[in-house]
């Protein structure tokens, strides 16, 4: 839970950008969006299993550049 203050002679807008960027950090707007839509478990299965691949494939890449 994100709790921002107004301080002293603070404007409202500035209150917000505070608060705007406190739930950027703490990654509410990411969960906001995974959330967005329901996903069923056999879809979050192979998406989380193309990642994967990606990464190693990437990382095979990358070593095989430095490998030359």
């Amino acid at each position: 839970m994100v709790n921002v203050k107004v301080r002293e002679g603070e404007s409202i807008e500035e209150a917000i950008r505070r608060f705007k960027r406190e739930c950027e950090r703490n990654g509410i707007m990411q969960e906001i969006k995974k959330r967005e839509y329901y996903k069923a478990p056999s879809v979050l299965k192979k998406e989380k299993l193309a990642e994967a691949k990606r990464k190693i494939r990437r990382k095979m890449l990358k070593d095989n550049r430095w490998a030359k």
